[in-house]
């Protein structure tokens, strides 16, 4: 549902109002990702949920459209938190880093807790083929969490 608002624009020091057209969503999440992030926005200062949200929304956009620019050979580590307990997860995970071994250099596999794993992986090559490993385990049930940072291997280092 969209509905034009009136919106105090908080980067122009309260004073500018603009319309703007929001959209209402709904959102289901655990109670503990909820809880976490209720307490982050309460520490930063946000004065709802929705303008938390909001940031992290722009957040991941530029990430994602940071990531996107990136071009060339590249070197890129991929760590990735899991839960080993999701049902086929794991057997997913070898299938993708198989179907990528062309570009993976080598992994680190860390138990983190009784739930969670952590998984280092070293990848050299296309910054695409290194793009869609990166995309393809962040699509995945059971993945809490990924970061792909990427350098050039070149002589500018």
């Amino acid at each position: 549902m969209r509905n034009t608002t009136l919106y105090k624009n908080l980067t122009n020091n309260e004073r500018d109002i603009v319309e703007i057209e929001l959209a209402r969503i709904g959102v289901s999440l655990p109670d503990n990702l909820l809880d976490r992030f209720d307490d982050v926005i309460t520490k930063r200062g946000y004065s709802s949920r929705s303008e938390g949200i909001r940031d992290a929304i722009r957040s991941y956009i530029l990430n994602y459209e940071w990531m996107s620019e990136v071009e060339g050979e590249r070197v890129g580590i991929v760590s990735v938190v899991y839960d080993h307990d999701q049902r086929g997860l794991m057997n997913t995970l070898m299938d993708i880093q198989h179907n990528y071994s062309g570009v993976i250099q080598t992994s680190i596999h860390v138990h983190l807790n009784d739930d969670n794993c952590l998984e280092i992986i070293v990848l050299r090559g296309d910054s695409t083929n290194i793009k869609g490993f990166a995309d393809k385990v962040t699509a995945l049930k059971g993945v809490k969490h990924v970061k792909l940072n990427t350098i050039t291997p070149g002589s500018e280092l």
